[in-house]
């Protein structure tokens, strides 16, 4: 049996019993009792492959499956309590699609690009395009989903621009590398599988890349930009 199909069957026997003993019974036969008169020893035999109708499994591969199982549907769990957009009346459709996005930007399935352009609280206009699941992972998007404060770019940005001032910043983040350099015009590499998104309106973004402009009152423009990595992890 290769490790593969040893993965497999040891998911099949936590999946089926409680506990390691709740298998080791399954797998003693009236026969084993007759002869052996020891339920304890019957149970021994079996975990050491003497005795047993199925598959071998160890005891120690046993509980690190069940509790690496356990560990993860609390994770899920947590995750799923934790997510700032939950039970909020959300009236824009910015924050309503930034909502739909959060437990995806979260757990890694779509990473979602968000660029912004507005007036900033000192009246000046900024733009800038923000990485949604690592500014989710910094800072408590409660205040925005709330309605307290509103999403704007930071210097500390994939991009920022002031139009006012006229500076200009970009930065990597742990999910993209940002490409500024270039004839195409401004361009991020999405680290896991190294795939181009394009935020020129003029031209697609990208394999696997979808462009939505979000018709909204908070802001003068914004526009998301989803991505869906198909590497495997």
């Amino acid at each position: 049996m290769d490790q593969e199909e040893r993965l497999t069957a040891v998911d099949n026997v936590v999946t089926q019993f409680n506990t390691y003993e709740d298998f080791l019974d399954s797998q003693i036969t009236s026969v084993d009792l007759y002869y052996l008169e020891d339920e304890g020893l019957a149970r021994q035999l079996v975990e050491l492959g003497y005795r047993g109708t199925g598959e071998v499994v160890k005891r120690e591969d046993f509980e690190a499956r069940k509790a690496a199982i356990e560990t993860a549907r609390l994770a899920e769990r947590t995750q799923k309590k934790t997510l700032t957009s939950a039970g909020k009346d959300l009236q824009d459709n910015f924050l309503k699609a930034l909502a739909v996005r959060e437990e995806d930007n979260h757990n890694g399935k779509v990473s979602t690009v968000i660029f912004i352009r507005d007036k900033n609280s000192h009246g000046q206009e900024v733009s800038g395009y923000i990485d949604y699941a690592h500014r989710l992972k910094i800072e408590d998007f409660e205040v925005y989903f709330s309605g307290k404060r509103r999403l704007l770019p930071k210097p500390t940005d994939m991009s920022f621009y002031n139009w006012d001032s006229h500076i200009a910043v970009w930065n990597s983040t742990p999910n993209y590398q940002v490409i500024a350099d270039n004839l195409e015009g401004l361009l991020f590499k999405y680290k896991r599988d190294r795939k181009i998104l394009n935020v020129d309106p003029k031209v697609p973004p990208g394999d696997n890349s979808t462009r939505i402009p979000i018709q909204t009152d908070l802001y003068i423009q914004a526009v998301i930009f989803d991505h869906i990595s198909r590497r495997k992890t």
